[in-house]
């Protein structure tokens, strides 16, 4: 017998949340009713220069931030990254990617990511007096 737990899809999505992007596309992840929300923030990114894929179960969300024509500038500080950036997050088998959404507002990607309706817990009525039988 297999018991519901509901961190395990979580687990499961954060596998690869330490790994590249991490420090120029920061997310937040969170589960409401067996539903999944996560959240990118993508200050100045042009929503036309945002792509979100779903392969083999692995989500990825790639951006990219123009450079700047700085040539006759002394920079102090540079921390704002430019270019090309990418960021997956595998998804778990319980979760319906085909059903996911996405919207992009003042910086923050969100998407939203259903789990499968047979995925999620439910009940069993109990009959009374009736002999339940193998059918063959």
């Amino acid at each position: 017998m297999r018991f519901f737990d509901p961190f395990a899809e979580i687990d499961r999505m954060m596998q690869g949340v330490s790994g590249p992007g991490a420090d120029t596309m920061p997310i937040d992840v969170f589960e409401r009713d067996g539903d999944y929300m996560v959240r990118f923030d993508l200050p100045g990114i042009d929503p036309d220069d945002i792509s979100l894929t779903v392969e083999n179960a692995v989500l990825t969300v790639t951006v990219e931030r123009p450079w700047e024509d700085t040539s006759d500038v002394n920079w102090l500080v540079r921390e704002r990254p430019a270019g090309k950036h990418s960021r997956q997050l595998r998804l778990g088998r319980s979760l319906d990617a085909s059903a996911m959404k996405a919207s992009y507002d003042n910086g923050v990607l969100s998407v939203l990511i259903p789990t499968r309706e047979e995925a999620k817990p439910f009940s069993v009525e109990i009959a009374r007096d009736m002999h339940l039988a193998l059918e063959d």
